[in-house]
């Protein structure tokens, strides 16, 4: 027997899924359903959606612009971190779940919803991390996955009931590959990419040009950060989405931020997925430059042996959990002279790092010179050197003593 619902919201873009999901929510638990879409930059309009929503049953819904947030208080904190997954993926997805997750708690809490729902599937990581950000923000939450509960397991399936209840949706014809997208990123999975031996198609991408056909010349670029964040380009001060977005269109001009990689997700699979993040891969870089002349070294040392963790919590659904909230603490605590101006030029799906300037610098031209200098006296190296040569020394000492013994 299903629990009683009294109220649900429902995670919805308005594509084929959410469409069928919202009908059949109020179907099977004949409850009342509240729509929320979040504008986080996504390629697909959301221009219609609150009218779908609407006239597929929703007693209201809500369509709400949440890119400055996404970038401000979710990818920055991130790429404090020069974050990323298994040493390619820039966490596009992952780091937007979260986001949703707690706007979604927010509106069932304004609402009087005792029930939240998500299209996420039961094989992938979106559902872990929905539903791992709703307990965190309220333990009592009711939860419905309709892909654990349902029998319409088929594109096929989801057409057939579309078309039964009279539901509009954006298309009818099976895509070749699912996508997702927002400022930071989209990725492509499934369909026509499930083998891993098959390249993508020239034609799937859409945020960046091809690297063969990116322009000829090199363009220059400089990127100011303040406390670990970038804040500006070229001299323009903008905010983080439109700094985001602005870094997207450069490096999708020049064939910036492709990767194709096969992935371990957290329910235990491995799975492949291509995907563009332009923007994201200069800002990685141009941090990392920054972080160069800025960063002590022991402290840069410490925080990259925590990012592949941090990744992972990220990755998996654990946004809002207290080692994450340790971590980001540690983080933010590395970047406060991480301020200056990083130079990088773009050529055909290559950022390269041209230059770098800081009033915190610790970079020290007299102590780094190969000329003649009066800060550093080359002769003390002899005893670091010895010292630090002492166990191995040692450990080689005591192997000729036992080589020694077993010979006598």
């Amino acid at each position: 027997m299903k629990e009683k619902i009294k109220k649900v919201v429902l995670a919805y873009s308005g594509g084929l899924d959410t469409s069928v999901i919202l009908r059949w929510l109020i179907e099977t638990y004949e409850c009342e359903v509240v729509t929320f879409s979040a504008d986080i930059g996504q390629v697909d309009s959301l221009e219609n959606v609150e009218a779908n929503a609407m006239k597929t049953g929703a007693v209201k819904a809500y369509v709400d612009d949440l890119k400055e947030t996404f970038v401000k208080d979710y990818v920055f904190p991130a790429f404090r971190a020069n974050v990323i997954y298994e040493g390619q993926y820039l966490l596009g997805t992952s780091i937007a779940r979260p986001l949703i997750a707690k706007r979604q708690m927010e509106i069932a809490a304004i609402e009087g919803a005792d029930a939240v729902s998500h299209g996420a599937t039961g094989k992938g990581n979106d559902q872990v991390r929905f539903e791992l950000g709703y307990y965190a923000i309220d333990p009592d939450i009711k939860i419905v996955a309709p892909w654990r509960e349902w029998d319409l397991n088929s594109r096929t399936a989801l057409m057939a009931f579309a078309e039964k209840h009279g539901i509009s949706v954006p298309t009818t014809h099976a895509k070749p590959y699912s996508t997702d997208g927002n400022l930071l990123h989209i990725s492509y999975e499934g369909g026509i990419l499930e083998d891993p031996w098959a390249g993508p198609p020239d034609d799937i991408f859409t945020l960046t040009t091809s690297p063969k056909d990116a322009p000829d010349t090199p363009e220059i670029i400089e990127i100011t950060f303040e406390g670990g964040d970038p804040v500006a380009i070229d001299g323009k001060p903008l905010s983080p989405a439109n700094l985001l977005a602005e870094l997207n269109q450069l490096g999708g001009k020049h064939g910036i931020g492709r990767i194709d990689i096969v992935e371990n997700r957290f329910v235990g699979m491995k799975s492949r997925g291509v995907y563009e993040t332009p923007g994201g891969t200069i800002l990685r870089q141009a941090h990392m430059a920054m972080e160069s002349i800025t960063q002590d070294r022991e402290v840069m040392n410490l925080r990259d042996s925590l990012i592949p963790r941090y990744a992972q919590l990220i990755y998996n659904g654990f946004w809002f959990s207290p080692e994450m909230e340790v971590l980001q603490g540690l983080i933010d605590s590395t970047q406060t002279h991480v301020s200056g101006v990083v130079r990088l030029e773009l050529y055909k799906g290559n950022c390269t790092v041209q230059g770098r300037k800081s009033d915190h610098s610790l970079y020290s031209e007299a102590h780094a010179t190969f000329e003649d200098d009066d800060v550093y006296s080359q002769a003390d190296a002899e005893g670091f050197i010895r010292l630090n040569a002492l166990r191995l020394r040692i450990r080689k000492l005591m192997q000729r003593k036992e080589a020694g013994r077993n010979h006598g």
